[in-house]
């Protein structure tokens, strides 16, 4: 599996490129915002764009969307508790002094249980809400793409509209710590860790 971190946008959210050897279709998670780079640099890795997903609709992570989606055969995945979110981008952007290209409507609504596939690659939708409604993580191959779930270190802030602390705290305790330790956590903002290193070291979730 090829991955390309690729941090966007003025919040430098990790956008991440996700390719598959075989067939060299890739997904792109969270696109926050310069899609016309994302798509030179899918170019040049000889990828095909064919999904789109954002683990949850803050303005940070869906900036990007609306170039990548106008492509020939893209699809845009979401769950649906953070729809309201997706309509709002840019006045989140606003309320930080910053601007979002609004994205278009998701054309596939996921859900906690379902399987996005892409080429030879299959990741599980795990559903965390407490950043956000509709967080979800996405989880295969032995990595874990968390979104604002979880940090190395640390967690999702939860002081937002539609927050809750104690509903992402339990979501991760329950959901993504019983994963294998050696499991790649690529968080949303920051460095990669793993699963085994946050059991042990973060004082949010330890």
């Amino acid at each position: 599996m090829l991955i390309e971190t690729v941090p966007v946008g003025p919040l430098q959210v990790n956008c991440y490129l996700v390719g598959c050897p075989v067939t060299r279709q890739a997904l792109v998670i969270d696109p926050g915002d310069e899609g016309e780079r994302l798509l030179q640099l899918l170019q040049s890795l000889e990828l095909k764009l064919k999904l789109v997903v954002n683990t949850h609709a803050h303005f940070d992570h869906v900036g990007g969307n609306a170039v990548l989606v106008a492509q020939p055969g893209v699809e845009l995945l979401l769950h649906p508790d953070d729809l309201p979110l997706l309509g709002r981008a840019t006045a989140q952007a606003a309320a930080y002094g910053l601007q979002a290209t609004p994205s278009p409507q998701p054309t596939r609504l996921v859900r906690e249980g379902d399987r996005i596939e892409c080429g030879s690659l299959g990741f599980d939708v795990l559903h965390l809400p407490g950043h956000s409604p509709g967080g979800i993580c996405l989880v295969g191959h032995g990595h874990l793409f968390a979104g604002d779930v979880l940090f190395a270190g640390s967690v999702g802030r939860t002081d937002l509209p539609g927050g809750n602390h104690q509903q992402l705290i339990d979501g991760i305790r329950r959901k993504l710590l019983p994963l294998p330790g050696t499991t790649i956590v690529h968080p949303g903002h920051g460095p990669d860790t793993t699963i085994e290193a946050e059991k042990l070291y973060n004082p949010f979730v330890a």
